[in-house]
């Protein structure tokens, strides 16, 4: 896999306030960052779980703790989806 290392400064207490160390941090941050794109529909889910340094098993249990749903679609995105040939339930 193809990287960049990216640097960000942040306050000192920022840890201290999310009673995180900065390994744990990053983590969450990443995570974080991973699902509100997958939320945007920025990214697929795949992509997030990379993002966010996962499995995709992982990235999907994750998504509970964070209230955002695996499914991306509402129900007349579906429809549109399976098209005019398809019957309604």
């Amino acid at each position: 896999m193809n990287t960049t290392q990216v640097s960000i400064e942040l306050p000192r207490t920022i840890f201290a306030t999310l009673h995180q160390d900065p390994d744990t941090f990053i983590r969450e941050m990443r995570l974080a960052a991973a699902m509100k794109w997958y939320e945007l529909h920025l990214v697929s889910q795949s992509s997030a779980a990379e993002i966010a340094t996962v499995s995709q098993a992982e990235f999907l249990s994750a998504m509970a703790r964070f209230s955002i749903s695996p499914f991306q679609y509402d129900a007349e995105e579906i429809i549109q989806e399976m098209g005019d040939g398809c019957p309604v339930l």
